[in-house]
């Protein structure tokens, strides 16, 4: 089935974006649509162009093989007004360093993100892991079994970053 410019399948996965209302994988949109997954792709990417064009209230964020429909930047304020959320705190330049160490040398333990930092960092992984921007991602096998981390699709989504490959290089004679 061509995807092009065909409006009713265009309105259906923006139907079902919008329905979903967190990431949802480009695989699982095209079963719903009874369509293989490059044609999905596609059907997003035109998708995309469309809300572009529009510059409506919506935007479409990629993040790797999910997509999702997102407030555009500019209406956040008055969707926070409306529905009347708390403004998120910015981060603070200790849980930037984490996020980065984090982002860089995935999965981490916490002891190495320590050691990178030479400070203590329990209290910022697990406000970095509440705001869904960290995630456990397991134990190693070692002695006390440590967890390890990595970073989220939230974390994409906010660094406005559809993968990891996006992140810029390490400055020579700065990586550890």
């Amino acid at each position: 089935m061509m995807t092009t410019n065909n409006p009713t399948m265009l309105g259906a996965a923006e139907a079902i974006l919008f329905a979903a209302g967190e990431p949802l994988e480009l695989e699982r949109l095209g079963a719903a649509l009874e369509i293989d997954p490059e044609h999905a792709r596609e059907l997003i990417d035109e998708l995309a162009a469309l809300i572009d064009r529009r510059d409506g209230g919506v935007v479409l964020v990629r993040m790797g093989d999910k997509a999702q429909l997102c407030t555009r930047p500019q209406h956040g304020d008055a969707v926070r007004t409306a529905l009347e959320l708390k403004h998120n705190q910015p981060l603070s330049s200790a849980a930037f360093e984490v996020l980065a160490v984090v982002a860089y040398h995935q999965p981490v333990t916490k002891s190495y993100i320590e050691q990178v930092r030479g400070v203590d960092c329990h209290h910022i992984i697990s406000s970095l892991c509440r705001k869904r921007l960290l995630e456990e991602r397991g134990r190693l096998d070692l002695p006390g079994r440590p967890l390890i981390y990595g970073t989220t699709d939230e974390f994409l989504k906010c660094f406005c970053m559809e993968s990891l490959d996006e992140l810029p290089p390490i400055p020579e004679g700065t990586e550890s």
